[in-house]
């Protein structure tokens, strides 16, 4: 079984060489992504899979800017290392695997590439940095849902204005060893600034009938900021407990993934710079 496992990957990595790079990822990364496929392929069709396999990377450790690994951008898999980002995209890429009945480390390298990438070209100035850019692009691409209603709780509205990577260059490795890409990132920046989301304020987000039925187990956390420059702070994976609405998510605080044992209005609460949520769907 593991030469079997062995020849699958390395097949899968050669078939992946005509992309436009060669991903960037750990052997155990490769092994971890088919050993949780074939795991989840057990489980009953009706399986809330964006849940499993966010429960499934619980403890991983959390770590910043484990993309900024090369000179060059590659597609990188990394599951022994997670930011709250990396955590949203590696989830959803497992989950999009079981969707298409394919269970080989190539598709999940296929899917995590088109959620990262506008138009899944592996490149720096096309990486979706801003989420709420990710949004807008998985949305069109049919991968996910944007979920702007009902009203309520969707009751206040952002107004995007993005700037903060090309102000703040010194703070993007890459961006700064590599001028010649910030005017391309401006561009991103003005394709969403401007553009108007509903959202739930986080002093909305109640124990109550009505978010129960507007926000699912496995949804995407948005989580917005008014820090200026930025659209959002923080991302993860909603999960409802008996006493109200958690978040699964790659945490600075706690240095892991975990399920968060306070309620998602608590935690808010505690961060003043924290406005609301959006909510995206997997489709």
């Amino acid at each position: 079984m593991k030469k079997i496992l062995t020849l699958l990957i390395l097949l899968a990595t050669t078939a992946m060489g005509s992309q436009a790079s060669t991903p960037h990822y750990w052997r155990s990364d490769s092994v971890k992504v088919v050993r949780l496929l074939e795991k989840a392929a057990t489980l009953h069709p009706k399986t809330n899979y964006t849940l499993w396999f966010a429960r499934q990377l619980r403890g991983l450790p959390y770590v910043a800017k484990t993309l900024e690994v090369n000179r060059e951008e590659r597609l990188v898999v990394n599951l022994r290392q997670l930011d709250c980002t990396t955590y949203v995209e590696t989830v959803m890429a497992l989950a999009l695997c079981m969707k298409q009945k394919a269970h080989t480390f190539q598709a999940f390298c296929r899917n995590l590439q088109r959620l990262r990438y506008e138009d899944g070209k592996v490149a720096y100035t096309h990486r979706l940095h801003y989420f709420t850019y990710w949004i807008e692009e998985n949305v069109r691409k049919g991968l996910v849902a944007d979920v702007q209603g009902p009203t309520p709780p969707f009751t206040a509205v952002q107004t995007v204005r993005a700037n903060y990577m090309t102000t703040h260059t010194h703070l993007y490795p890459m961006l700064a060893a590599h001028p010649q890409w910030v005017a391309p990132l401006r561009q991103m920046e003005r394709a969403i600034s401007g553009r108007r989301y509903r959202y739930i304020p986080k002093g909305q987000l109640r124990n109550s009938k009505l978010l129960r039925s507007t926000i699912r187990n496995g949804d995407i956390i948005v989580i917005l900021t008014s820090k200026k420059g930025l659209d959002t702070s923080h991302l993860g994976i909603a999960v409802w407990h008996a006493d109200g609405l958690h978040m699964l998510n790659a945490s600075q605080l706690h240095r892991k993934v975990v399920e968060e044992p306070k309620l998602l209005a608590t935690y808010m609460a505690e961060h003043p710079s924290q406005i609301g949520i959006r909510i995206v769907r997997a489709k």
